[in-house]
């Protein structure tokens, strides 16, 4: 059986059926290729905002509670997300109540009410969110990074936007995003887990054959400029600081997306890895550390996070930067490769191994790269990068005019200067 079957409707719709064996679930996930780098600076918030209000009430279930019981009554696991270039909408169940699932996904997705009033009474839930997030540090420091990396445009703006913005936003607002994003050629709907591709395509062919089949509205090309290392101070009066330290990289077409990968592997993910030995295990610096990379269309960075007390934030910084300039300057030993390529090898099959991942996994390619890679095709590319690769990609990304260092802690401001002299390679 193929890993996957597709077919495209006549109003441009993509539908991606991914069976998978030994599983009684099924995953309905509706993914649109839009996001908060699709905004502009007065909607900013507004696709996430969006995707909250799908669950507001439709023609047919116009309350929240009549949608919420429906999958509830099915022991559904549902849920939506939005990034900064794509939004989804999701129901995982056990196999036999895939009509419900995908009945219920596809309506909140095509016949949202959008009244103002739940406009006005979610625009406060929304809000707490946003308190939540930035009294959550651990959570807040990436947000801020991607801040300082770039800028003010979409890609440095949050996601979830800012309360000044979310205050005026009204339906108006929704009616007009919806009719230039939510357009069938920017959507694809994935259903992986016990199924039949035949049953999906005809199900989704019914419920979406009236989807609009306009064209989806682009965003603008993302800015990167940067000569000189670059600090962001977030003062907070913490017991702990919160930080996040990396460099500009690759975004997820580029040919050594997968050795970047693996570079973050080496550094930071799992317990034995250089930067958890080096941060946590021989100088009791922070709890948490870890690195990882993150990958768009336009845009890539690799990243470490720490967590550390304020009298031991140099000596953090200093050790994350020595690991950096070290995997940039010495060759990465083959069994440390080897060691790698299996702890991302085998975290990534054991996520496969859920309908809602492979669901994901399916749906993320769809919408960033206009193609999907099998597993093994995947891990084919994992498997081919060399030590060679990791040094020189280390070379080309750990320079110091790439550096970032974003931190919340009680520093003011005026401390920046000092901080950006420990940015050195």
């Amino acid at each position: 059986m193929a890993f996957i079957e597709r077919t495209t409707l006549p109003n441009g719709l993509r539908v991606i059926a991914a069976p998978m064996r030994g599983t009684n679930t099924a995953t309905v996930l509706i993914m649109v290729g839009t996001g908060s780098k699709y905004e502009t600076k007065d909607i900013n918030g507004l696709s996430h905002f969006l995707e909250h209000m799908a669950f507001k009430g439709t023609e047919k279930r116009p309350t929240t509670q009549q949608i919420a019981e429906e999958l509830d009554r099915i022991g559904a696991e549902s849920n939506a997300f939005t990034g900064d270039e794509y939004t989804g909408f999701y129901a995982k169940v056990a196999y036999n109540f895939l009509d419900v699932a995908l009945e219920v996904i596809s309506d909140i997705l095509l016949n949202p009410l959008l009244a103002q009033e739940e406009v006005d009474r979610e625009r406060n839930v929304i809000l707490e969110e946003v308190r939540m997030i930035r009294d959550d540090p651990q959570r807040h420091i990436h947000d801020l990074f991607q801040n300082l990396l770039y800028g003010d445009q979409p890609a440095g703006w949050d996601v979830i936007g800012t309360p000044e913005v979310l205050a005026a936003l009204n339906r108006e607002h929704f009616v007009a995003y919806r009719a230039a994003h939510y357009a069938a050629r920017n959507v694809s709907v994935v259903v992986a887990g016990n199924v039949t591709p035949a049953e999906v395509f005809t199900k989704v062919q019914r419920m979406f054959e009236e989807f609009s089949d306009g064209d989806a509205r682009a965003k603008l090309p993302v800015r990167e400029s940067q000569s000189e290392p670059a600090v962001l101070i977030h003062h907070k009066e913490t017991d702990q600081v919160h930080l996040d330290i990396g460099v500009r990289g690759y975004h997820v077409s580029h040919p050594d997306r997968h050795a970047q990968q693996l570079l973050s592997v080496l550094l930071g993910a799992g317990m034995s890895s250089r930067l958890f030995l080096a941060v946590r295990e021989r100088q009791g610096l922070a709890y948490r550390v870890r690195s990882y990379s993150i990958e768009s269309t336009d845009t890539g960075y690799v990243v470490t996070y720490a967590g550390t007390d304020p009298t031991r934030v140099e000596r953090t910084i200093e050790t994350i930067i020595r690991e950096y300039r070290r995997i940039r300057e010495e060759a990465v030993p083959e069994a440390e490769m080897r060691k790698a390529k299996d702890f991302a090898r085998g975290h990534f099959l054991m996520d496969l191994e859920s309908s809602d991942e492979m669901a994901g996994f399916v749906a993320t390619q769809e919408t960033l790269l206009k193609k999907v890679e099998s597993p093994e095709e995947v891990l084919a590319k994992l498997e081919a990068v060399t030590a060679d690769d990791v040094n020189r990609i280390a070379r080309e990304v750990f320079t110091p005019a790439k550096l970032n260092l974003a931190l919340i802690g009680p520093y003011p401001p005026s401390e920046q200067e000092r901080f950006a002299q420990l940015l050195t390679l």
